[in-house]
């Protein structure tokens, strides 16, 4: 499997099932935000929710399949569950809904948080989304949980793999917590960031967890 980061929320997953090469997008934000937007084909696209920084389907070629709803959906060998959550902290009374996304391939599992900005999951949340490899996760606060709210996560899903996402970037126009922040959470003083990440099941480490920083491209 390989994963890249094209920046906030927006990440392309290439996987193989049955031999075949099935392509994932998720989140692709609208240049409203200030940074380019790559076009990219995919087989299946999630959006989490209908802000225009997560929701960009122009940027989307192919014959995709949308998941942008609720429920378990199989697509070509790729099992997805979309799993509902809130943008906020009262219940979706500020910024509605938000999904987060389970995805099994290759015998790995991973999480796309999307927007999640509840103070920390919910016992039913935590059963849904299961064991976790690979996680993706918000940790710039203001529109989504913090840094430290990002940790009491980590705590509860103790994933193998940690990517950070949605935090402040260069020519970002969402104002931002930096990544830093998240890191410096974790008494890690600086990490080189990755162009992607390419991963097997059999990489995994039982023992220890890891962050990796991508590199938007």
């Amino acid at each position: 499997m390989e994963i890249i980061w094209h920046g906030h929320s927006f990440f392309e997953i290439k996987t193989k099932e049955n031999k075949n090469l099935v392509k994932i997008a998720i989140d692709p934000f609208s240049e409203e935000i200030g940074l380019k937007v790559p076009k990219i084909e995919a087989d299946i696209l999630l959006i989490s929710h209908d802000h225009y920084d997560h929701n960009n389907k122009g940027a989307i070629s192919g014959n995709y399949f949308l998941i942008d709803s609720p429920g378990e959906y199989e697509v070509k060998g790729v099992f997805v569950r979309a799993i509902k959550s809130f943008h906020d902290k009262v219940e979706g009374k500020e910024r509605r809904e938000n999904l987060i996304f389970l995805i099994e391939a290759e015998d790995l599992r991973v999480c796309h948080l999307g927007d999640f900005g509840q103070k920390e999951l919910e016992e039913k949340q935590i059963e849904e989304i299961g064991e976790v490899d690979v996680l993706m996760i918000p940790v710039g606060g203001v529109y989504t949980i913090s840094a430290k709210e990002a940790i009491k996560v980590l705590e509860q899903l103790e994933p193998k793999i940690t990517i950070p996402m949605h935090y402040a970037l260069p020519k970002l126009k969402i104002k931002l917590d930096s990544v830093d922040k998240f890191l410096k959470s974790l008494g890690i003083k600086s990490l080189t960031p990755e162009k992607k990440l390419s991963i097997k099941k059999e990489d995994l480490s039982p023992e220890e967890a890891k962050i990796v920083l991508l590199e938007p491209r």
